[in-house]
């Protein structure tokens, strides 16, 4: 299977994103959902970003403060013996663990899939308290005339899955959580099949280390249930440490397709693709030996 790169990439860079506060920095633009409006493609895509610190020896993290409606900055001292700051990630100190950046959303939008004009405005910003960490990886599923998103939660109380929705990407209406910690690169099928809703998801469990694609199905999109395991990794193959759902799955004539994301021992990410029953889309029919994209060139290290 040939996967072309676009002659362009990268199609978005931290540099073209306007940080949302004077006194952020924009870290990282990435993992977007993607959705057609009309004539445009629309990406909406999480822009991790920091407070920028003025003393080389203060550290400092983001946090939404759902009680006070705001954005708080909180300082940790480099020298602080307590304060481990090895994964640049994560401060973690006696206190607990903090994000080194706040990821909101942001729309980008294009023409032809490859130049975008990204808004100089968040979209979406944290604004739950199981958002205080962070929005991240959205996900966009069209259902008739509505688009609904799935994205990642964060807070102290774990990594959650969230649902929004919106007819045009301009007012976004939060739904509620839909999956409980720790939960996360869920997609939603962009239509019933045999009545019901169905979701792939990936639950983390830590007893045996599973980082593996689960499948459930819902009456409304909001209860979830009748859960089941649809593929593992692979041993000794490209994705034999962790899997997970990527794109929005797609009708093709043999059934769903779904390109996912697999890695190694290594932390070495590819994309790979699986083929499920078009009625059961819990049973795998097919599945990519070999990655369909991997890691080429020099932004992908």
């Amino acid at each position: 299977m040939a996967v072309l790169r676009c002659p362009d990439n990268p199609i978005i860079t931290p540099a073209d994103v306007k940080p949302s506060r004077n006194d952020f920095e924009v870290v990282g633009v990435f993992n977007a959902g993607v959705a057609r409006l009309n004539d445009e493609v629309i990406l909406l895509a999480r822009v991790a970003e920091r407070p920028v610190s003025k003393h080389p020896e203060i550290e400092l993290t983001a946090i939404y403060n759902h009680d006070e409606k705001k954005t708080v900055l909180k300082e940790f001292s480099k020298d602080d013996p307590e304060i481990d700051l090895s994964d640049p990630r994560i401060t973690i100190t006696p206190e607990g663990k903090f994000l080194t950046s706040l990821s909101h959303f942001r729309i980008a939008r294009s023409n032809d899939g490859c130049k975008f004009t990204i808004d100089p405005t968040p979209a979406m910003f944290p604004q739950t308290p199981y958002e205080s960490f962070g929005i991240e990886d959205p996900r966009i599923s069209k259902i008739d005339d509505t688009y609904y998103i799935d994205y990642v939660a964060v807070s102290p109380a774990g990594i959650t899955t969230a649902l929004a929705e919106t007819k045009d990407f301009k007012t976004f209406d939060r739904l509620g959580l839909i999956f409980c910690p720790d939960n996360k690169d869920v997609t939603i099928f962009p239509e019933k099949i045999n009545g019901k809703f169905y979701a792939i998801h990936r639950p983390v469990t830590p007893l045996f280390e599973k980082y593996e694609m689960w499948t459930a199905e819902s009456p409304d999109l909001l209860k979830w249930g009748n859960h089941r395991h649809l593929m593992a990794v692979q041993p000794d193959s490209w994705d034999n440490e962790k899997i997970g759902a990527g794109a929005v799955p797609f009708r093709i004539d043999q059934g769903w397709l779904e390109i996912y994301h697999g890695a190694n021992e290594k932390n070495r990410y590819c994309l790979g693709a699986v083929l499920t029953d078009p009625e059961k889309p819990w049973q795998v029919i097919a599945r990519s030996a070999t990655p369909i994209l991997q890691p080429q060139t020099d932004y992908e290290i």
